[in-house]
């Protein structure tokens, strides 16, 4: 099977070393239990197969995108109790995207896209703080929100619920577990008003909040749902990449 000349990982100092890329897409994902049912591996495996997905297309569509190797640590501060979970501070993720930024910027590369598969991930104050020192113009996508969930799903519950479980059981339906053995996903919800409606912040504390580690019942997930979801979600990013990789960075407001 030859590589898929969009992903990084399968190319060759031959494939890339005359090419021109106008699009890196950077997935960063994060390693934390997923119920019982997903592994924790989730959020790298959904991010880097829907980057591929996109890619793909945007390629067809002449975009000249490139996909990076998926950075596998996310903000994890409020499961550091929970075995394995691995945390990376907003800090060094700060310094990470600095160093892969830089390097790309200094390889002529324009524009950096981070497609982010973790609701702890939050790059927007990094961006607003690195983009003044590197020429490549720097912009975050989180997938999960691109496209509205409520026409796929009646379960809207944030981790490894119906979507997520949906996402794998069509991606990766080897790592899925018998929907038997997962929890219910039950969540407890924040006592303090202002926090519970929303309109108020603070990170959850994750043994606090639930027992199986699970957001969301994924009790009703099927492979179909995934599929149609995934359809359409990488589609519409496939769609950015190739208007990012046409438009002038100089010219960005009309």
């Amino acid at each position: 099977m030859p590589p898929r000349p969009y992903i990084l990982n399968e190319l060759t100092w031959n494939d890339v070393r005359d090419g021109r890329y106008e699009v890196a897409v950077l997935p960063w994902g994060a390693c934390e239990p997923h119920n019982r049912h997903l592994p924790y591996s989730t959020d790298n495996v959904e991010t880097e197969r829907i980057a591929g997905l996109a890619a793909r297309i945007a390629w067809e569509r002449g975009a000249r995108v490139v996909v990076l190797p998926v950075v596998p640590f996310g903000v994890n501060t409020g499961q550091l109790d929970l075995p394995l979970c691995i945390n990376m501070n907003p800090s060094t993720q700060a310094l990470v995207l600095r160093d892969v930024a830089t390097a790309l910027a200094g390889q002529g590369v324009p524009k950096l896209v981070i497609l982010n598969g973790h609701g702890g991930n939050d790059f927007r104050q990094m961006i607003r703080e690195l983009q003044p020192a590197v020429s490549l113009f720097l912009c975050t996508v989180n997938w999960y929100q691109v496209v509205d969930p409520k026409p796929f799903f009646t379960d809207l519950g944030d981790h490894a619920g119906e979507l997520e479980t949906s996402v794998m059981l069509h991606l990766a339906p080897e790592l899925v577990r018998p929907l038997s053995e997962a929890g219910p996903g039950t969540a407890r919800r924040f006592t303090v008003a202002g926090l519970r409606e929303g309109w108020a912040w603070a990170p959850r504390q994750w043994r606090q909040v639930t027992e199986d580690t699970g957001v969301g019942n994924p009790a009703a997930a099927t492979t179909e749902k995934g599929r149609r979801y995934v359809d359409v979600l990488s589609d519409k990013i496939a769609g950015f990449l190739v208007e990012l990789a046409e438009a002038d960075t100089g010219k960005m407001y009309e």
